[in-house]
């Protein structure tokens, strides 16, 4: 499976995303009304981000501390696409058997050397 196809996998919940760049849930949503970032929706409407949504917030995160005002920050990442969504093509190209086999294998991978992963309890709901 190619790097890109992974990092545009959509696995993370909003809680998680809000761990991992220390952003408020009002902040993430304010930032994809303003087109910042597209995280996919499941069927119940809930956003699910990206490694690629995810280093895209940490990046404006790092604007924001630089202290970059909207209107730069959107300048800024003008330069750098939005790569939310990866091409149609690529996403035809992993099954639904390979997309279930890689990640069972990052379930049974997230316990190993004693460190304990941050989609772990994500993914397990997938698996019986």
């Amino acid at each position: 499976m190619a790097d890109n196809v992974r990092r545009s996998m959509p696995l993370f919940s909003m809680g998680i995303v809000q761990k991992l760049t220390g952003l408020t849930a009002r902040q993430i949503r304010y930032y994809e009304e303003n087109d910042l970032i597209r995280p996919e929706r499941t069927a119940g409407n809930r956003r699910v981000f990206s490694f690629n949504d995810v280093d895209r917030l940490l990046d404006i995160k790092s604007l924001l501390d630089e202290g970059v005002n909207l209107a730069g920050i959107r300048r800024e990442l003008s330069e750098k696409p939005l790569e939310a969504n990866s091409p149609a093509e690529e996403k035809k190209a992993v099954s639904d058997a390979d997309l279930m086999k890689f990640l069972k294998s990052e379930l049974v991978q997230a316990g190993k050397y004693g460190k304990a992963s941050l989609i772990q309890g994500e993914l397990s709901r997938f698996f019986r």
